[in-house]
């Protein structure tokens, strides 16, 4: 049998399912996916499938179903024997629509000055600006590297960046729709929970509400100790003008609370100082605020307010990875409330800023990139 014949057969199913109202069973999602991936769903399946799950609304399984067929068919990091590291991803689903400088990328690059292993699942830009394959590129590294040299950068850099586009090849099939359908569907967060490189620690931000605790369901499930965060400004990151809302799900079940950084001695900022532009003036921006040095010039008030989000942002993150550390060592979690645990991490965070460590990462990082690149 075709597999045209056995999505003729199967598709009906789904899509009535889905018209009434009803759960897809953990098959019927997968199924679904599987076709997708393979390119032998039409526009129209696809365009059913995606509104049908949408109009619903999306539940932890089924997109479980979906992320585990996704990683079933991606291109994975292969650490060899040793097995892969305890790493760290710091991503973003974008669609806030705010065009904000790349904070989550900054953060990520902090947390690797750090010490902390660092493997960042990322893409172009689709709903903002610049992306974070957009920035790192300007910035002379090499995004769309062969999964064993990404394993090279993490082993030789602590950080290595897993280009979407490599490494779920079979999302190219529905590029095309989601471009069409012009809104946010369940494949927007699909990316920030399919990390290539089996990262068990992570920051994810959002702009949808509706769905963060999903994501942070499908997390705690897979083991991945997380922060689910959305900004009360709609920001798909922790910001820094108001609090953020916090899925957190660092301790294997999924709890809602919320963290602001004047709780933190980290000023509020208007978020006009958070603004980017294209791929040029964000870069710029990232190496002002990555160089350490005092802020000068009439961009000093901006760098000073990015310099705050990354520093909040990349202590959250620490604070996920160190409660990743702890379970892999069958330890205690670390102890305090989720504003105590990030506090212990500002200062780290603010020392990688100030001394220019980030910035000097990211330098060996392209020229590493570069040399292995085929």
């Amino acid at each position: 049998m075709s597999s045209s014949d056995s999505a003729a057969r199967a598709w009906p199913d789904v899509l009535a399912s889905l018209a009434a109202g009803r759960q897809l069973t953990v098959d019927q999602a997968g199924w679904a996916m599987e076709q997708v991936l393979a390119g032998a769903a039409t526009s129209a399946q696809f365009g059913a499938f995606v509104m049908g799950l949408r109009a619903k609304g999306e539940s932890p399984s089924e997109v479980a179903a979906l992320v585990a067929t996704m990683l079933e068919h991606a291109r994975l990091l292969d650490f060899g024997p040793a097995g892969a590291p305890l790493s760290l991803d710091v991503v973003g689903t974008g669609g806030d629509q705010a065009h904000t400088v790349n904070i989550s990328t900054m953060a990520a690059l902090v947390c690797a000055a750090s010490g902390v292993p660092v493997v960042k699942h990322g893409n172009r830009a689709a709903s903002s600006s610049t992306g974070t394959a957009d920035v790192l590129e300007e910035l002379g590294v090499a995004i769309d590297l062969e999964p064993d040299a990404v394993v090279r950068c993490v082993q030789d850099a602590g950080i290595g960046f897993c280009f979407a586009q490599v490494h779920h090849p079979g999302l190219r099939h529905a590029g095309p729709w989601r471009r069409e359908l012009g809104i946010p569907t369940v494949f927007n967060i699909l990316g920030p929970l399919t990390n290539p490189g089996g990262a068990r620690a992570a920051l994810i931000g959002t702009s949808n509400e509706v769905l963060a605790p999903v994501m942070a369901d499908v997390l705690a499930a897979r083991g991945v100790r997380a922060l689910v965060v959305r900004g009360v400004d709609g920001l798909d990151e922790v910001t820094t003008t108001g609090p953020t809302r916090v899925w957190d799900a660092t301790g294997g079940t999924v709890q809602q609370t919320q963290l602001d950084a004047a709780d933190l001695g980290i000023p509020r900022h208007d978020p006009s100082l958070l603004r980017g532009g294209d791929r040029v003036r964000n870069a710029q921006l990232l190496m002002a605020a990555l160089g350490g040095g005092s802020p000068e010039g009439e961009d000093g008030d901006r760098i000073v307010a990015i310099r705050d989000a990354v520093a909040i942002n990349a202590a959250a993150a620490l604070a996920a990875f160190a409660s990743a550390r702890s379970a892999d060592a069958g330890e205690d979690p670390p102890s305090g409330n989720l504003t105590e645990r990030v506090a212990t991490h500002v200062p780290v965070a603010r020392q990688v800023l100030a001394d220019g460590a980030a910035q000097d990462l990211l330098v060996r990082w392209a020229a590493l990139s570069s040399g292995l690149r085929g």
